[in-house]
């Protein structure tokens, strides 16, 4: 017994009586509530449910039929919900039929460049400005990002141009600061697995954009929202970002085929990063293309005014009007496939 749906004529009466009998069972409910239906997510130990106890949950007044989910990710899952999920921020809605871009440079390195570049990704067509004010890098001695300074700066750039702003949360403590500026919580691909902090971000009533990490499988990936949704939060989008294969040729090997597999799996929107993904300015646009014809619901790609001096990424990272090139062209693919950009 891991969803119990209610009949369409159920009473709020009739879900809080359900809600408290799970309860003395040691489990928690998750509600989502359809145009149609109430579906409840049942969080914890459900393998110990016996059969008795499902039909007793059955025959409570409200509840149309119980499910068992064959899967470790429920919350996550197909099952608990048929429809694909729908995130909105500040207005702009990520899941549906228009495929937002989010754009920006890797780090936050500076108030006028952050400005400008969200003016200029803006004009462009983009949805989102992207940045990161805390950095996780491989070596202690590179550049960590600018913090709470580099926080504000983005909500600069959100002031002057609208954008909502896209930025990661490294560390648990700095969820309050991450909440006074950030519209969207990114989790990193190094940080996929750190449960303590996705459970914090569970608690989130952002929407939290979780990144795929090094080497993990689908499998991980949907796991590790599954944590996130566990703890009421269930705004998670899913961000393919390449993972670590035996190829050097590129920085990562992207995993276009996550796309769709995902989408069998999954309700949660999908995003996917080539910047990250290829590791090279000349690549980035025809992944980016690919990924729309596979069926991604959104881009995130890296922009900086002059990749040559950037603090990080300086490399994967395309020059303003490189993007706005860019978007005109996915336009084509995105009509191809019946979105929009």
């Amino acid at each position: 017994m891991d969803i119990i749906v209610l009949k369409p004529s159920a009473t709020e009466e009739e879900l809080k009586h359900i809600t408290k009998k799970l309860e003395s069972m040691g489990l928690r409910a998750q509600v989502s509530k359809g145009t149609e239906r109430t579906i409840l997510g049942v969080i914890g130990d459900t393998s110990k449910t016996t059969e008795e106890v499902e039909n007793s949950v059955r025959a409570m007044p409200g509840v149309e039929n119980t499910v068992r989910v064959l899967k470790p990710y429920k919350l996550a899952s197909r099952e608990f919900r048929k429809a694909p999920t729908v995130i909105k921020s500040r207005g702009v809605i990520i899941g549906g039929k228009k495929i937002n871009v989010m754009a920006g440079p890797c780090s936050v390195e500076n108030k006028a460049m952050m400005v400008d570049v969200a003016k200029k990704v803006k004009s462009a067509g983009a949805d989102f400005i992207r940045g990161g004010a805390y950095k996780p890098r491989t070596s202690p001695y590179s550049f960590q990002g600018l913090g709470e300074e580099g926080l504000q700066y983005m909500a600069m750039a959100r002031e002057k141009t609208g954008l909502p702003v896209v930025t990661e949360l490294m560390d648990p403590r700095d969820m309050e600061v991450m909440e006074k500026y950030c519209d969207i919580i990114q989790i990193g691909a190094r940080n996929m697995q750190n449960f303590r902090l996705l459970l914090e971000v569970g608690k989130s009533r952002k929407p939290v954009l979780l990144k795929r990490g090094l080497s993990a499988t689908i499998k991980e990936w949907l796991m590790s929202a599954e944590y996130i949704m566990s703890q009421g939060n269930h705004d998670v989008i899913m961000c393919e970002r390449g993972i670590r294969t035996f190829e050097t040729a590129t920085r990562n090997t992207l995993d276009l085929s996550a796309v769709p597999v995902l989408k069998s799996l999954t309700h949660l929107p999908v995003v996917v990063d080539p910047s990250h993904g290829v590791g090279y300015r000349h690549l980035v646009a025809p992944m980016a293309k690919a990924a729309i014809a596979a069926g991604a619901d959104g881009l995130m790609i890296e922009v900086h005014p002059k990749p040559e001096e950037a603090l990080s990424d300086g490399e994967q990272s395309l020059r303003p009007d490189e993007f706005k090139k860019l978007m005109k062209e996915l336009q084509a693919v995105a009509h191809a496939v019946g979105r929009e950009i």
